[in-house]
C-alpha cells in the first residue's frame, strides 16, 4: 500500500504531518534519531532538562492553529508561559535594556540612551508592523512556486525597501549605537547577518510586540511531545531510529523510500524536513535532478553555525532574566568575522538561556539548567577542528560568564556538554554545519529559496528552515502550512 511520508520530526515535519493527518491523509513520520524534535532535541542528565534548540516561541497563534485544524484544544496538550522581559540586552560598558511589550517602560529606557530615539523607535515600530503585515501575515505561509508569484509581491517589497539590510533600516530610524544593536540583532536568531539580511526580517520585532514571547511549561521538548501526541491521537504513525537513506524514482516520481536496515516504504508523496542539501545530495544524489539541485544549493550562501554549551548548576542565579543577550566589545566587526572570515574570532557575543526563571521544574530544587550559545562561522568558511577548538572556547565562555554574569559558576557545575558545528553536520545532517540552512538574504528568500514543491519531481515536497519562508519556529510552522496546502491539493483531487 502506498503511503504519504514525512521525513524528519522537527517542528516543520510535525506540523506538516498533523495537517495531513487531520485532513484525512494517513501519514507516516520518520525520524532518524531516537527522539523527535530535530533541532528541538532534549537532553536529560542528573535531574536537569536541557532544550537543545529553539527556546523562543513568538507566535502562539500558529501553534494554536495546528490544534484547531485537528479539532483539539491546545490546552489539553501543552501550556505556554509568558516570558517577561522578552530579552535582557547587556553590554560590556554596563548598559542594559529590558526589552518587552510595555511601551511606556521601553520608551523610558530608550530615553535614557538617547531622548531623540524615542520618536525614532516609534517610527521603526510602525515600519516593522507594516512589514509584519505584508511579509508574515500575507506571505508567510503562501508558497512561491513561480517567478510570477515573486513579481506579484514585488510592489509591496519595493515600497518597504526590502533591498536594504536590517541594520541599515534600523539605523535610518535610530541614532544611538546600543539601540541600533538592540533592534537589529533579531535576524541572528534565524541565521541572518543584520548587515546583509533583507529589512523584511525586521518583522520579527513586530511579531514579538504583537504576540509576546512564550515558553512551554516543561520546556520546548514538552511542546514537541504535545505535537507528537496530537499527531498520534489523530492516527498518525511515528517511527524513531528510522533513517531514510535513499528515495527511489519511477517515471519522474518518488515511488519508494529506503530506510537504513532494509525497510522499504512505497509512497504516494514524500515531504522532506531534512536539510535541503542532504535531501538532494544524499537522498536523491543518484538521480539527475538530485545531483543538479544539490550542486546548485552548495553554491548558495549558508547561514552561520553555533557553538552551544549546556550546563547544570547546583545553585539558582536569580539575577538572570530568562533570555539574556550578552553583546561583546564589537558588533559590526564580529558579525563580519562570523559570516565571512576563515577563523574563530577572539571575542564573542552570547545568548544565555536560563529557563528556570520561568519554569523551575527543569532542574532539581534550588538548581538551574542553562545553555549559552555563540554564533560561529560554518565549516565552509572556517574548516576548524572543533574537537580541539570546542574545549578552548568552552573555557573562554565559562570564564566570561563567571566574571560578568554568573559568579561562582565553575564551583557550582554539576553537568555540562557541548554541541559544535561538527554536531550540526554529523547529528543533524546540516550542510557545512549550518544551524539555520540557507542564509536569509533577499536573493535566497521567497521564490529564490528552494520551493515547497520540487520543480521537476511532482510528488516531492520540502518543509522546514531550508524552504519558504525560512528558519525559526514561526517560519518552519508557516512552511508546513504552505506545503500542506500544495500536498492536499494534489492528494485530495
Amino acid at each position: 500500500m502506498k503511503r504519504t511520508l514525512v521525513i524528519g520530526a522537527g517542528f516543520g515535519g510535525l506540523a506538516l504531518a498533523i495537517r495531513l493527518q487531520a485532513a484525512g491523509i494517513p501519514t507516516v513520520l520518520l525520524e532518524a534519531r531516537d527522539k523527535p524534535g530535530g533541532r528541538a532535541y532534549v537532553y536529560q542528565d542528573q535531574g536537569f532538562t536541557f532544550d537543545a534548540g529553539p527556546t523562543v516561541i513568538t507566535d502562539p497563534s500558529a501553534l494554536e492553529e495546528l490544534f484547531q485544524v485537528a479539532g483539539r484544544p491546545m490546552s489539553d496538550y501543552v501550556t505556554l508561559l509568558p516570558v517577561r522581559p522578552f530579552y535582557r540586552l547587556c553590554w560590556e560598558d554596563g548598559r542594559q535594556l529590558d526589552y518587552d511589550n510595555d511601551q511606556a517602560n521601553l520608551e523610558r529606557q530608550i530615553h535614557a540612551f538617547n531622548p531623540r530615539d524615542v520618536e525614532g523607535y516609534r517610527r521603526f515600530l510602525a515600519y516593522s508592523q507594516r512589514v509584519f503585515e505584508e511579509g508574515y501575515l500575507k506571505l508567510g505561509s503562501v508558497p512561491f512556486l513561480s517567478f510570477r508569484d515573486m513579481l506579484r509581491a514585488g510592489p509591496q517589497l519595493a515600497r518597504l525597501k526590502a533591498w536594504r539590510s536590517v541594520y541599515a533600516t534600523v539605523a535610518g530610524f535610530i541614532e544611538e549605537d546600543h539601540l541600533r544593536q538592540a533592534f537589529s540583532f533579531h535576524s541572528l536568531l534565524v541565521g541572518g547577518n543584520p548587515f546583509a539580511t533583507s529589512s523584511i526580517y525586521t518583522l520579527i520585532h513586530a511579531l514579538e510586540r504583537a504576540w509576546g514571547v512564550w515558553f512551554p511549561r516543561g520546556g520546548t521538548g514538552a511542546l514537541v511531545q504535545a505535537l507528537v501526541r496530537l499527531f498520534t491521537d489523530l492516527g498518525g504513525q511515528l517511527q524513531l531510529n528510522a533513517k531514510v537513506e535513499r528515495l527511489e524514482l519511477d517515471e519522474g516520481r518518488v515511488c519508494t523510500a529506503h530506510v537504513v536496515g532494509g525497510q522499504r516504504i512505497d509512497v504516494e508523496a514524500v515531504a522532506s524536513n531534512a536539510d535541503v542539501v542532504h535531501t538532494y545530495a544524499t537522498l536523491l544524489g543518484h538521480h539527475r535532478r538530485g545531483a543538479a539541485q544539490a550542486a546548485a544549493l552548495k553554491r548558495k550562501r549558508s547561514s552561520n553555525s553555533l557553538f552551544v554549551l549546556y550546563f547544570g548548576l547546583n545553585q539558582r542565579h536569580e539575577q538572570l532574566a530568562h533570555h539574556t543577550v550578552c553583546f561583546g566589545p564589537r558588533y559590526r566587526g564580529l558579525v563580519h568575522d562570523i559570516f565571512h572570515r576563515d577563523r574563530l574570532p577572539e571575542d564573542f557575543s552570547l545568548y544565555l538561556h536560563a529557563p528556570c526563571v520561568t519554569d523551575p521544574s527543569l532542574a532539581p530544587p534550588g538548581c538551574g539548567a542553562h545553555y549559552v550559545l555563540a554564533p560561529v562561522p560554518h565549516l565552509g568558511n572556517a574548516p576548524l577542528d572543533w574537537a580541539e577548538q570546542g574545549p578552548r572556547l568552552r573555557e573562554r565562555i565559562f570564564d566570561y560568564l563567571e566574571q560578568r554574569y554568573m559568579p561562582g559558576l565553575r564551583q557550582q557545575l554539576v553537568t555540562q556538554r557541548m554541541f559544535t558545528p561538527f554536531d550540526f553536520r554529523d547529528q543533524l545532517g546540516a550542510h557545512l554545519g549550518s544551524a539555520f540552512s540557507l542564509e536569509p538574504i533577499l536573493t535566497q528568500s521567497a521564490w529564490f529559496r528552494p520551493h515547497n514543491r520540487d520543480r521537476d519531481i511532482p510528488n516531492l515536497y520540502l518543509v522546514g528552515a531550508g524552504t519558504h519562508p525560512g528558519a525559526g519556529v514561526p517560519g518552519v510552522i508557516g512552511s508546513a502550512k504552505a506545503t500542506a496546502g500544495l500536498m492536499l491539493e494534489a492528494l485530495l483531487r
